[in-house]
């Protein structure tokens, strides 16, 4: 019965954060945002730890640039949930241009299938097409935001044993 009611609660969600796709973004954003800005206080502190040992003068002075730079986007995140979406789009972008030059790659390489090639190009594309739409739309994000609120709700419904397997 409280499996019913916590899957009811996230289809709720998932409608209201589809209807208004920007409502699911910003919490993701923060929380996100957040969890980043306690990494960066973390790497600060054990690179301040790791400077003053001996032999960790440089892991410490790698550690606070990383801890510096874990700081900015959390506070960019947090104050600024639109930087979370456009940052998703550029790491899917990312992606994508690995895939593309892995099937170039493949197929000037002329060992094996240069179909695998092509299909990595032509992935590649597709999910070039897909970070454009997440940058420049950051509603979609919004959107796939509460698909997961509603699938994760769903499966609940239909699998009661669902969250004894986090557990």
């Amino acid at each position: 019965m409280q499996n019913m009611g916590i899957a009811s609660i996230l289809i709720i969600l998932g409608l209201i954060v589809i209807a208004f796709p920007i409502l699911g973004l910003v919490p993701v954003a923060v929380l996100s945002g957040f969890l980043i800005l306690m990494v960066g206080i973390g790497l600060i502190l054990a690179g301040i730890k790791e400077i003053g040992e001996s032999e960790g003068a440089i892991l410490g002075i790698r550690l606070i640039i990383l801890g510096i730079i874990a700081l900015i986007l959390g506070i960019g995140f947090t104050f600024n949930p639109a930087s979370f979406a456009w940052l998703v789009g550029f790491i899917i972008w990312i992606i994508a241009l690995f895939l593309i030059i892995e099937g170039i790659i493949r197929i000037l390489a002329k060992t094996g299938d240069n179909r695998c090639g092509l299909k990595d190009i032509i992935i590649g594309i597709i999910i070039l097409f897909v970070g454009l739409y997440l940058t420049n739309y950051t509603w979609l994000l919004g959107i796939l935001v509460g698909l997961w609120l509603i699938t994760s709700g769903t499966r609940m419904l239909y699998n009661p044993g669902f969250l004894k397997n986090w557990t």
